[in-house]
């Protein structure tokens, strides 16, 4: 198949320079991110969470961007058929393929040289997200980001969209990490909520990174798209632009996203901010919210778990919860003069920053035990997790566990034998990989 269509919004018209970045080649880096990104939003609706296997099913996609007399156009050579209706493109996929332009040129153009300085990652994290003009203070702020597992069963993924339809009847806005499962859910059911309420102007965000955009492509309903240049960065605009978190069922990257927050919060600098944390999901769940909160209890301790709040089979109490959340948040905000809409105050340490490369080496190198504060194992247990959502969906991670087998983790006895509990319990829940195959793990729990 091949198609042409026109970018939509602020990338209708491009440079000679940017039109030039993007031509392809063999040896062009920016092209390639590009092209996956590009394939990642065209293929959304797929019923598989393994990237590498999708680029296979691809190989002669090509995309390229062509100059005409006015402007630009996206130039499309056997996309996955299921991107178009009757031969015309899906409104909501030519958005995402634009954001797709807009996200890579902006990101490579003006950041190339990524800097490790703390306060300039928080700078280029708000420039990427005002860039895609998800931050309107003239707006309301009331945003709530819901992590959880892109492989739920059912039961939950019922739930999420009726925690969403609360939210929505209260004019919150939803964030999510923009795939399937418990990010979208939260989104389809806040659209009724909005919906009865005749709101109009709902905003369905979803944050994602080229890494995981091709196991996770955004879902139909999220109408502000951002790809931000890696995991650490995607984490950090959650944070900054959130109101209030809440925590469904899911697996090894929801683990990640737990760790993230709560290491940030249990640094004695954020000891006055106020950010409502809900763990929540039906009844049906209770044991996989147990087993969560006995993890971080016997890991970061009582402090940690004192951070968040766990809410079982009521979705009316979550939504309310958070709007009563939100009025010592902006409380907060005001008298001490930060940003509704970016939480600046929040102080973020390099090691929550600082990109992790899931390598064999600095998998097995990770420092996990109690000889160190609980910010800092919050730290380096994320990065564990982090890896193990690598080796499971992503295709640079699927590449390497291939070759090398099994990411080696190792450390405390103790950790290990609570780490080796909570990764089978989610084995035994389908929550590491979509359903319908044997999953093998991509790791070995040393002394587990």
């Amino acid at each position: 198949m091949h198609s042409q269509l026109n970018p939509v919004g602020s990338m209708n018209m491009l440079s000679q320079v940017e039109v030039d970045q993007l031509h392809q080649s063999a040896t062009s880096e920016l092209y390639n991110l590009y092209r996956n990104c590009s394939l990642a939003v065209l293929n959304a609706g797929s019923h598989t969470d393994d990237a590498e296997q999708i680029y296979q099913q691809f190989t002669d996609f090509q995309i390229q961007v062509l100059r005409r007399e006015r402007g630009v156009k996206i130039d499309l050579q056997n996309p996955p058929l299921h991107a178009f209706v009757d031969g015309k493109i899906i409104k909501g996929i030519q958005e995402h393929l634009s954001v797709v332009l807009r996200d890579i040129l902006f990101t490579s153009s003006r950041y190339k040289d990524m800097t490790d300085i703390s306060e300039q990652i928080t700078h280029i994290t708000f420039d990427i997200l005002r860039n895609a003009d998800i931050i309107r203070p003239e707006t309301d702020p009331n945003l709530i980001t819901c992590w959880g597992g892109h492989s739920i069963n059912h039961l939950e993924y019922k739930y999420t969209k009726e925690v969403g339809y609360q939210l929505g009847l209260r004019n919150f806005n939803i964030c999510t990490g923009c795939g399937p499962g418990a990010m979208k859910g939260p989104m389809k059911g806040a659209t009724i909520g909005h919906a009865k309420q005749r709101n109009n102007q709902g905003r369905y965000i979803g944050l994602t990174e080229p890494s995981i955009i091709a196991a996770e492509p955004p879902n139909p309903i999220v109408n502000e798209l951002v790809i931000m240049p890696d995991i650490e960065k995607r984490l950090e605009a959650f944070v900054r632009i959130s109101h209030g978190i809440i925590i469904f069922p899911g697996g090894a990257g929801t683990a990640e996203e737990l760790l993230y927050i709560l290491g940030i919060m249990l640094n004695s600098k954020n000891q006055a901010q106020k950010l409502p944390i809900i763990l929540t999901g039906p009844a049906e769940s209770a044991e996989y919210f147990q087993g969560i909160d006995a993890f971080i209890g016997a890991t970061l301790g009582e402090k940690a778990q004192n951070l968040y709040t766990i809410i079982v089979g009521d979705a009316q109490k979550v939504a309310q919860t958070l709007k009563a959340g939100l009025v010592d948040v902006l409380t907060y905000r005001k008298q001490i003069g930060d940003a509704y809409h970016y939480n600046w105050s929040l102080v973020i340490e390099p090691d929550f920053q600082h990109p992790f490369e899931p390598t064999h080496e600095n998998m097995s190198n990770q420092n996990i035990s109690f000889d160190q504060d609980t910010a800092t194992l919050a730290a380096n247990l994320r990065r564990v997790f982090s890896g193990i959502v690598s080796g499971n969906v992503k295709s640079h991670g699927i590449k390497a566990v291939r070759e090398k087998g099994p990411f080696k983790i190792s450390g405390d006895s103790h950790i290990m034998a609570l780490m080796d509990k909570l990764l089978k319990s989610f084995v035994a829940q389908q929550r590491m990989k979509l359903p319908g195959t044997k999953y093998q793990p991509c790791y070995e729990v040393i002394g587990g």
